[in-house]
């Protein structure tokens, strides 16, 4: 298991994980303060926290409501 994480090239995941942390806290603080949303919003919770890559992206798409 030692070997695998040596192996990994952490420059390049880093940022990676950077750049998807803050998007999720982003989507969050926004879906808190958005006080509806095309779909229910305890939906649109669930999908940003357990689908890790594409649910903070969906709701930005999809899920606030345009004004």
């Amino acid at each position: 298991m030692q070997e695998m994480f040596e192996s990994i090239n952490w420059a390049v995941i880093t940022p990676l994980l950077v750049i998807q942390g803050i998007l999720l806290i982003i989507a969050i603080i926004d879906w808190a303060k958005v006080e509806k949303t095309n779909g229910p919003r305890w939906m649109w919770f669930f999908i940003i926290i357990f689908i890790y890559t594409i649910g903070p992206i969906a709701y930005f798409i999809f899920g606030r409501r345009q004004q």
